[in-house]
């Protein structure tokens, strides 16, 4: 695994790749912290984006992580991203569905406007505010696409849907973030 260790600033090839699951499979230490630092950036981003705070994204990063090593054995083929999200996806889930069960009662606070809109800060708060508001489904689909690239495909695969309501949920996501990011525009003029 160290000639892989020399690769990690140089593109992923799908040989590389191939090579670093097998090691991984039969638990290399050293593959899992190639294929760590290769996604961990990424798979926080979704963490942080799904859950809205750092410090739940940081428990939700952490277990994906554990339970992608400790299930390293049940990775089929070489699509390590798809199923790192696929794990992230359903902690995420799970975590959300706990909170949900604690407080069960609005919190008008989460969910109120601010009239400050004139710094980006303020305008990140604003994105903020309005993604916590999407329901969980179009959330992590607008997430997947356009925070992580993923392909219609990908995004499919990964909240077990079809391609065709993987596009549905993009689009719902995107017209209820401008409807209501709207309220953000009309008070800037």
């Amino acid at each position: 695994m160290r000639e892989r260790r020399s690769h990690i600033g140089a593109t992923l090839t799908s040989e590389l790749l191939a090579a670093t699951v097998v090691a991984f499979r039969a638990g290399d230490r050293d593959a899992f912290r190639f294929l760590y630092d290769t996604y961990s950036g990424s798979v926080y981003r979704f963490c942080r984006h799904m859950l809205g705070d750092d410090p739940s994204a940081k428990d939700a990063f952490q277990d994906t992580f554990i339970r992608f090593y400790e299930h390293r054995t049940e990775l089929m083929g070489d699509n390590v991203r798809s199923w790192l999200f696929v794990i992230a996806r359903r902690t995420c889930l799970n975590m959300i569905r706990s909170r949900r069960t604690l407080h069960e009662t609005f919190d008008e606070g989460a969910h109120a406007w601010r009239q400050d809109a004139e710094s980006d800060v303020a305008l990140r708060d604003q994105i903020d505010i309005a993604m916590k508001a999407l329901p969980v489904a179009l959330r992590e689909a607008l997430i997947l696409r356009e925070y992580e690239g993923h392909s219609y495909q990908e995004i499919a695969d990964i909240c077990s849907i079809d391609v065709s309501l993987a596009k549905v949920r993009v689009h719902r996501a995107r017209l209820t973030m401008r409807k209501l990011l709207s309220a953000i525009v009309l008070n800037e003029r």
